[in-house]
């Protein structure tokens, strides 16, 4: 678990400090050096810092001061100069002095690599020439606590900006680096400890110690290893309720069953024959006076997952096995379509939501995003699984799950992790944890896939029982 930070909350640690800035710059500096010299930059390399007339240009100066030291060929291009007597005054007269060469930033110059040190997390707005076209420099790009031109409170970019190889923060990471461009302009962030204590987190990043998986007992059962009751599927949908069975099946439930239409059953039932099925109703979609037969299907069962493949016009349904249904339940897809903020509120039991960012607008009549999800979580007492790149799940706390890239955006996909999410509860998480872990092990396996084939949704199914002990 990694803490993540608001621009803000950054600047109020930074003025609550116990440490002067000077020594607080002094660290950060240093911190930047270092990296620049895991970098590449040495003897026979030219390094150019561009540094800012702010406390983000200052640490510019300190590491240009050092990579000096070292007897790199390190120069700085200045936008403005620093007020006199500030610290990043003194960084610049102490870098100059050591024999550092100070010049006013103007066109972009040959290097090997290239100090971004003009902005940090506070930025707002545009680059202003000369620098949009530094973003286009050839060289490989450190950036000091954020890339220029990357605004640190969303990851949101508005004109030109640098993309980084390497980004070296302090002491947390910031918003910024994790949703919107961040994770494509930031490239490896690097957290370097200044010496800054505490701070308010608006977000944790999750890694693999925060995914727990439960172990099965030695003594388990089909029955007690975790029971999936999945409700899905239509005509020309099946597909979607199969791959959610498929995917709670693969990732550890003890038993699944899939309840459709009874048209469907024939073909859904040679899906995996793993799987029991039950056709219910005597269409090709669910109708209302359908869900008193589905909840009867699920008596003996652990967890619902609900709604890969409904179809449209499944309101009522939805709704009576909403109120019918007094275990966990993972709503998803069509499910999610059919309900409303009042019907996930009138739920007394535990709940996941998994919605797309368009189904999160349909429902709740905000834009996707993470402070909208957490509301919205507090209102219905659901926890939000918000899909996207990177996931933000959302509960009692609010986590980022960043280990899925782009080959996820294929369809399917969600249908998988919606049964990943089912099987967890049914093993014994509880739901928020559940959804977390669910979230990051789906992203781990699909980019574990996409090393060897294209994924798809048929082959993440079959992939991802090896992150399920």
């Amino acid at each position: 678990m990694k803490p993540i930070i608001t621009p803000e909350e950054s600047a109020r640690l930074d003025a609550a400090a116990g440490d002067p800035v000077d020594t607080l710059m002094e660290r950060a500096g240093f911190g930047v050096a270092l990296a620049a010299v895991r970098m590449g930059a040495g003897y026979g390399s030219r390094v150019l810092a561009l540094a800012g007339p702010g406390n983000n240009g200052g640490d510019a100066y300190v590491a240009a001061r050092h990579l000096k030291r070292r007897g790199v060929d390190v120069e700085v291009r200045a936008l403005g100069e620093p007020k006199g007597g500030s610290p990043a005054g003194r960084a610049a007269s102490a870098a100059k002095a050591r024999g550092v060469r100070v010049c006013p930033i103007g066109e972009p110059e040959p290097c090997d690599l290239l100090i971004d040190g003009l902005f940090g997390s506070g930025f707002r707005g545009r680059l202003a020439d000369p620098l949009p076209a530094w973003t286009e420099h050839p060289a490989s790009v450190l950036a000091v606590d954020l890339p220029s031109g990357l605004n640190g409170a969303d990851g949101s970019v508005d004109g030109a900006v640098f993309t980084a190889e390497r980004t070296v923060t302090f002491h947390a990471l910031k918003v910024g680096h994790v949703l919107g461009e961040g994770p494509e302009r930031c490239g490896c962030v690097e957290i370097v400890d200044i010496g800054l204590d505490g701070g308010d987190p608006v977000l944790l990043l999750c890694e693999e110690e925060d995914a727990a998986v439960p172990r099965r007992p030695r003594r388990a059962h089909k029955w007690s290893a975790g029971t999936v009751l999945v409700v899905g599927g239509s005509r020309g949908l099946g597909g979607a309720a199969a791959l959610a069975a498929r995917g709670a099946l693969g990732f550890g439930a003890g038993y699944v069953r899939l309840a459709c239409p009874d048209a469907l059953r024939p073909e859904l039932a040679a899906a995996d024959l793993s799987l029991t099925t039950v056709g219910v109703g005597k269409g090709e979609s669910f109708a209302a006076a359908d869900a008193d037969a589905v909840l009867e299907a699920g008596e003996r069962f652990d967890v619902m997952a609900l709604g890969p493949g409904l179809g449209p016009g499944v309101e009522g349904f939805v709704a009576a096995l909403l109120a019918g249904w007094d275990r966990p339940l993972v709503l998803d897809a069509d499910g999610i379509n059919a309900t409303s903020v009042d019907g996930l509120t009138a739920r007394s039991h535990p709940t996941v939501i998994t919605p797309h960012p368009g189904e999160f607008l349909r429902l709740s009549g905000s834009e996707a995003g993470y402070g909208t999800a957490a509301t919205l979580a507090e209102e219905t007492g659901a926890v939000v699984l918000l899909k996207g790149s990177p996931t933000v799940v959302a509960g009692s706390e609010r986590w980022v799950v960043a280990s899925g890239g782009p080959e996820l955006a294929t369809l399917g996909s969600g249908d998988v992790l919606t049964g990943m999410v089912a099987a967890l509860v049914a093993r014994g998480l509880d739901p928020e944890t559940a959804a977390r872990s669910a979230a990051f092990r789906h992203g781990v396996a699909a980019a574990d896939l996409a090393g060897v084939t294209t994924v798809t949704a048929s082959r993440l199914v079959e992939h991802v029982g090896r992150w399920a002990q």
